[in-house]
């Protein structure tokens, strides 16, 4: 591989060859700002703090790798574990959107679930985020993670990029962290070096083209594509950003980035497009490169017609129990999906519901449970959100308690309540159980129970 990289900008053999020699590994998490402010409240975390990561807002480096699976508050969402180099997408988005403002934004190759929280923490409350993984085993982890960064204004969806054809013009952003040959990612994955070939890197320089020559038209005029992968190759990188310029109305746009972080602007053979790279000898972080184009405004579009669909709505009585359990600040409007209600923020309805009828969904707002008899039984989806009103009663429990709940053991409490009760750890809640007189009922999902011991 170290030969297809010779005259690459920016590649330093000795130094790339040495740090990846070394058996030095950097770690870092992201923070959920809306369930967490200050990383030092977590006492999983606090002894490992190193310092920031200067391109993210809530990023931190950590001093060594602990396991993530043994902290409760990573299982409540208070944080997300993610590479420093991919973090970098904050800065693109903050550079080229205005998040002051309501935006429809389509993570395309979602899973699992890194560069979608990361969006969504960015997004003004009114905004849409459509987080997109076309495998579908991967999609199921999609699905867990955004329901642990308890978001209700996120749409997950299991489809191929072909699909989004049916909905021209409808994203003002898509990002694009693209399937890619993985030479980034060499240093954190050993694995990922026998499966490397300059074959293997052409086959995924045409995926490549292919997904963007599927999605590009779902972009609106005005509209910005963020495209990166964890690759060095050119043919993957630099290559494509020259094929987004020639074959799609899109202007490619310079970032601004600090000469003090060590990332590498680099500028594409045919079209002078900019490109962002990270070297893990250059950079605190892996392989990982960026690019970002804007649709220009006088660019053709194809509409679509809005078919006109007739929503399930949850009866009139089922909304008002539904309501009850959630936060006053926001209007929803709730749908029935098979037995359970799914609570929609309102001002995103209409454009859920034109999603519905072109995508597969797997996710849309906040699952909230089903109503039996006049009762809401809440899901778990429901207890971690960030919109869930404090209508259940919640018991503290010590860590030793938490994990064991979060292995779906049977746990006792020290508590007089009866009825549902929503475990706490940390301040956050970890999850739902139902209080009886001689027995606890464990409620938390068997497919998300942690088998570490």
């Amino acid at each position: 591989m170290i030969h297809s990289l010779q005259g690459v900008p920016g590649f330093d053999e000795a130094s790339f060859t040495a740090v990846h020699a070394s058996a030095d590994l950097l770690v870092s998490v992201r923070m959920n700002a809306a369930k967490i402010q200050d990383p030092t409240s977590i006492p999983f975390l606090e002894n490992l703090l190193a310092q920031k990561v200067p391109w993210s807002l809530n990023g931190y480096y950590l001093k060594q790798r602990p396991v993530f699976t043994i902290d409760p508050l990573f299982h409540a969402g208070a944080y997300y574990v993610q590479e420093a180099s991919s973090m970098f997408v904050e800065q693109a988005l903050r550079q080229t959107c205005d998040l002051t403002q309501p935006l429809k934004v389509l993570d395309l190759c979602a899973a699992p679930g890194g560069k979608s929280t990361l969006i969504q923490s960015l997004l003004h409350p009114d905004s849409l985020l459509v987080s997109n993984e076309v495998i579908k085993t991967r999609a199921g982890i999609l699905v867990e993670n955004m329901s642990k960064w308890g978001a209700a204004n996120v749409v997950v969806t299991n489809n191929d990029p072909r699909d989004f054809k049916k909905i021209p013009a409808f994203f003002d952003c898509i990002v694009i962290d693209a399937p890619c040959s993985g030479s980034g990612l060499f240093r954190k994955d050993p694995n990922a070096i026998a499966e490397w070939s300059e074959q293997n890197v052409a086959l995924c320089s045409q995926r490549q083209q292919r997904i963007l020559a599927d999605v590009l038209d779902t972009l609106k005029p005005g509209g910005v594509l963020v495209y990166s992968t964890c690759s060095y190759s050119t043919a993957e990188d630099e290559d494509i950003a020259d094929w987004v310029k020639e074959h799609a109305a899109l202007s490619n746009i310079r970032l601004s980035i600090n000469e003090d972080w060590g990332i590498v602007e680099t500028i594409s053979n045919k079209h002078q497009c900019y490109g962002y790279r990270f070297y893990p000898d250059k950079v605190k972080g892996e392989g990982f490169f960026i690019t970002v184009f804007k649709k220009e405004s006088g660019a053709e579009t194809v509409s679509f017609k809005k078919a006109a669909v007739k929503p399930t709505l949850a009866s009139k009585r089922e909304q008002e129990i539904a309501a009850a359990y959630l936060t006053p600040d926001q209007s929803y409007s709730f749908l029935k999906f098979q037995d359970d209600v799914l609570a929609i923020p309102a001002v995103l309805l209409e454009d859920v519901l034109t999603l519905q009828q072109n995508l597969y969904i797997k996710k849309a707002g906040v699952n909230m449970g089903s109503i039996i008899r006049n009762e809401l039984i809440p899901s778990h989806e429901w207890a971690l959100s960030k919109v869930a009103a404090g209508v259940i009663p919640r018991v503290p429990i010590n860590e030793a308690t938490a994990l064991d709940y979060l292995r779906r053991k049977d746990i006792a409490v020290d508590t007089q309540i009866r009825g549902w009760a929503l475990l706490e750890y940390g301040g956050l809640p970890l999850g739902l159980v139902k209080i009886l007189p001689n027995r606890l009922n464990n409620y938390y999902p068997k497919e998300w129970r942690i088998l570490n011991k």
